[in-house]
């Protein structure tokens, strides 16, 4: 099965061939604290770095079901966390726990692009819900449609990548509502759940249908450690258990270093995770306002570091795939966005483009230059 190379991938090396300011890939270039990587240092140069336990280090299992105990209420014991190498992994164990040949999982349309391959590659079948925008949210009517005696399992990220938005209150209740009418997994990706620009709460589907929600995080999105590929599974024990059997198969552990530093960063205090927030909000807002006064039309945002563009409302007539190739290839003034067409699964050109704000002041200042620049050209 050929999956081909990611949205991600193609934009980042045309940043790269081109000497485009990058707004495309989600990774920040601030943020990311000094002690957790003099722990990870300190782990590598006194030796921790055998084989861990499959299911992760005690002392990061323990850290963090004591960080969401902390930060979000909710009551957990180290043996509902597993660690795994990234948070795509933990999807990719996570699907494959819970569906096989024959069955069917809800996604959410637009969705991370790894989503539809991953369930693809356990033998199972996406089928699709559109997210409405501009607040992009799925109405119970929609969801309840979805389901057949194939469903397994309803895949959901909130705060959601590419879009920015939040599943409100309806919607999360429409989807556990729908979950135990019919028996079906939880599979809540809330890797953003500490990147929240907006005034919405983050809840967790943990804490409304913690019978059968697998709940998944990444300590690359808490920490702006992207590459470090550090992520959890945590469920209740029997769902934790079918997890972790497809865990041992799939990467069976993590670098011990990396355990050792994460488990330091999830006991940082909440203040610094509260600064971080909010350096994450001053980054969106001084994008938008340079974008707003070029002409730019944006949608609202809530989470992540995401905002959208609307092309046709800024007057731009393109295609996003077309316009994110053109604006790139500059040699002197490109700049690199992603289209929202890599995240739909028919992949047809849309009108919006995703802008990564995780980025320090000047890359954001000459990146708003750049796409104002490609917005008079272009229109």
């Amino acid at each position: 099965m050929q999956a081909g190379t990611t949205i991600f991938e193609h934009m980042s090396g045309l940043a790269r061939q081109h000497g485009a300011i990058n707004l495309g890939q989600g990774f920040p270039d601030f943020g990311w604290p000094d002690a957790v990587l003099a722990a990870g240092a300190t782990a590598i140069t006194t030796g921790y770095n055998q084989y861990p336990p499959m299911r992760g280090l005690p002392e990061l299992r323990t850290a963090v079901a004591d960080f969401y105990q902390r930060r979000q209420g909710l009551t957990l014991s180290p043996e509902q966390v597993i660690i795994t190498s990234g948070a795509t992994e933990a999807l990719a164990a996570s699907i494959m726990a819970v569906a096989g040949p024959g069955d069917e999982v809800i996604l959410f349309a637009p969705a991370y692009d790894a989503y539809a391959p991953l369930v693809r590659r356990a033998g199972a079948t996406p089928v699709w819900v559109a997210l409405q925008p501009p607040d992009w949210q799925a109405s119970a009517g929609a969801i309840a449609a979805a389901i057949t005696p194939a469903t397994r399992a309803i895949l959901i990220n909130t705060p959601h990548n590419p879009t920015g938005g939040i599943a409100g209150p309806a919607m999360l209740a429409a989807i556990v509502d729908c979950a135990r009418q019919h028996d079906l997994v939880i599979i809540s990706d809330e890797v953003w759940e500490a990147v929240r620009t907006g005034a919405a709460p983050h809840i967790s589907l943990l804490a409304l249908a913690p019978e059968r929600t697998i709940k998944i995080g990444s300590a690359g999105k808490l920490l702006a450690l992207t590459g470090w590929k550090v992520g959890w599974v945590v469920a209740e024990a029997a769902l934790a258990e079918q997890v972790a059997q497809v865990h041992q198969f799939l990467t069976f552990t993590t670098p011990p270093p990396l355990q050792v530093a994460v488990a330091t960063g999830l006991a940082l205090p909440d203040a610094w995770y509260d600064a971080g927030r909010a350096r994450f909000t001053t980054a969106r807002d001084r994008l938008a306002a340079a974008l707003t006064a070029g002409g730019w039309a944006l949608l609202p945002t809530q989470g992540s570091y995401f905002l959208m563009a609307d092309l046709a409302a800024s007057g731009i007539a393109l295609g996003d795939r077309t316009f994110c190739e053109a604006a790139v290839a500059r040699a002197d003034d490109g700049v690199a966005a992603i289209p929202l067409s890599a995240f739909q699964p028919d992949g047809a050109e849309t009108p919006f483009i995703r802008l990564c704000f995780a980025k320090s002041d000047g890359v954001l200042d000459e990146g708003a230059r750049r796409l104002n620049l490609a917005r008079a050209r272009l229109a």
